[in-house]
């Protein structure tokens, strides 16, 4: 046994289930013969994506593993890892490197120089006998404290050597924590103080599997829920206390109570202002929960902070409410419900001749709106792209259970959300996963639309074409007029259909409805669609 089987078989005792990668790597080999299937992309960031979501809907309880190539194959993944460690991802990176005596030898490439910024841990197996334990360390870190990327490097004659004896490896289990419970007892006081108490719920909850206790301390304190763009589908948004996204595109629900309320709770959110949040104004009391406590007073001053798992502290919180029976007055939850019922019907309202709109080119929201209608939520995970797609879909979807949406933005790479799909649809193959994207993005990573056809991955891909990057013609006006710098063209829906998925291109808003119905019975047969709508700017 070589060491690369070593690993395959550590691999196999963690339930992976494929292989994100790229050739060449014996890795590869390795793992189809001890039954992971490899899912071989056409470039190195969309297999780092594709285990991204595969991570994300298994809440990390099950992680996306990848593999390069040692040189262009690890340099090429950089910026997939990158997105995962902005947005909080633990995947695990297993590259391969060059020999043990080349290590740190210009020029040849050293992962663990390159990539410590951007994981929570890197190193390189120097011996066939340390695989197994280093592997061991490598997933209590994608288990434990902050969720984040780990990477592994492996020297192509380490990779290649004799594994001795035999494979000493149990399973790591995700552990965690609850918080100081003098601690809880300070937040839950300020919380039953507080007149109009908002709740903002990240990413943190979405990995703890706490929604049910969520939305049980929001009906015992009558708060107003909203969530990040990383938490989005944290909270089911179709409850009368859901207030949608607090982001750089809120909805008028959550922008009502982020300028009104007199508390807020953030709760598995990092609180990193200048990044996707919308900025907490002062003067509010602020409470924290967090697993890692370098999120602490790191943007905000607090009032209160909590260390501890999402939903171990939501358990906490709830249960010293309920014992000491001082929850919200039934009258005052339901005026705070009336509240938001009546702040979501106005923006409704507002938002309505955009979901309705017969204009030609076809206005985006009427695509979302008409996605809503053939769509059960329940049963479907819904992403998008960076940019106007992110702006125009984030607020307006309605997400009804857990990872129903797969939200992200903390970095903004045109084409992530197509491998995240991807990923996605593996992890949870029973699910619709559609992929709303923009015609800058196809460009991007428009080739790997033969993966999904060669792996057999049916997702929908809605791509909006507007002709424009950087959403309207004013972004460059002076470039754009004298060079065409914004201006953007091709044939998307034709690229789809020559590298072998079904695929439409939409021009009339009556079109849609019928055109999707049309796709899903394409990805019913196992097929993947795409439909390139052609939209105006906004």
């Amino acid at each position: 046994m070589k060491t690369v089987d070593a690993i395959a078989e550590v691999l196999c005792r963690e339930q992976v289930e494929y292989l994100f990668c790229f050739p060449t790597t014996p890795l590869i080999e390795a793992c189809a013969s001890a039954g992971i299937r490899p899912i071989v992309t056409r470039m190195e960031r969309t297999l780092v994506n594709m285990a991204d979501g595969y991570t994300r809907v298994h809440r990390g309880l099950r992680n996306g593993v990848c593999a390069t190539q040692y040189g262009p194959g690890i340099e090429n993944a950089f910026p997939g890892v990158a997105q995962a460690y902005a947005d909080g991802v633990p995947l695990l990176m297993l590259p391969l490197a060059v020999e043990v005596k080349q290590l740190n030898v210009p020029p040849a490439f050293s992962a663990p120089l390159n990539y410590r910024g951007v994981t929570k841990w890197v190193d390189t197996v120097l011996t066939p006998d340390s695989a197994p334990p280093m592997l061991r360390r490598a997933f209590h870190y994608l288990r434990s404290g902050r969720p984040a990327p780990v990477l592994l490097e492996i020297p192509t004659d380490v990779a290649s050597a004799e594994f001795p004896g035999t494979i000493d490896y149990r399973p790591i289990r995700r552990r965690r924590s609850m918080a100081d419970p003098d601690d809880v007892a300070a937040a839950t006081e300020a919380l039953l103080a507080a007149r109009m108490p908002l709740i903002v719920a990240g990413q943190g909850v979405l990995y703890a599997g706490a929604t049910e206790e969520l939305v049980r301390l929001a009906e015992l304190t009558g708060a107003g829920v909203a969530t990040t763009i990383l938490g989005k589908s944290a909270f089911p948004e179709h409850h009368p206390l859901a207030l949608g996204i607090l982001a750089g595109s809120s909805t008028d629900m959550a922008a009502h109570f982020r300028r009104e309320s007199d508390l807020v709770f953030a709760v598995g959110a990092s609180l990193s202002a200048g990044l996707m949040l919308a900025p907490i104004p002062p003067g509010k009391v602020l409470i924290q929960s967090t697993v890692d406590e370098r999120d602490l007073e790191k943007s905000y001053a607090l009032d209160h902070a909590l260390i501890g798992d999402a939903k171990l502290v939501l358990q906490q919180l709830v249960a010293r409410i309920e014992q000491r029976q001082t929850s919200r007055p039934a009258p005052a939850l339901a005026a705070a419900k009336a509240e938001i019922g009546r702040l979501r019907e106005q923006w409704l309202a507002k938002m309505r001749p955009h979901f309705t709109s017969d204009e030609v080119p076809i206005n985006p929201y009427r695509v979302i709106a008409d996605l809503m209608r053939v769509t059960d939520p329940d049963r479907t995970i819904v992403t998008h792209d960076s940019g106007q797609p992110r702006g125009e879909m984030a607020p307006t979807y309605q997400a009804t259970v857990p990872h129903g949406y797969l939200g992200w933005g903390n970095s903004t790479q045109l084409g992530y959300g197509f491998g995240l799909a991807l990923g996605a649809k593996l992890a949870a193959p029973e699910k619709l996963v559609v992929n709303f994207m923009g015609d800058a993005a196809f460009g991007m990573v428009g080739m790997d639309y033969e993966t999904a056809v060669r792996a057999k991955i049916p997702i929908l891909t809605l791509l909006i074409n507007n002709s424009i990057m950087g959403g309207h013609p004013g972004v460059m006006p002076v470039a754009t007029e004298r060079y065409g710098a914004s201006s953007l063209g091709g044939d998307y829906a034709g690229v789809a259909r020559a590298l072998g998925g079904y695929s439409e291109r939409i021009e009339a808003p009556a079109d849609i409805l019928p055109g999707m119905e049309r796709a899903l019975r394409a990805i019913a047969s196992g097929q993947p669609a795409l439909l390139e709508i052609i939209t105006r700017p906004l």
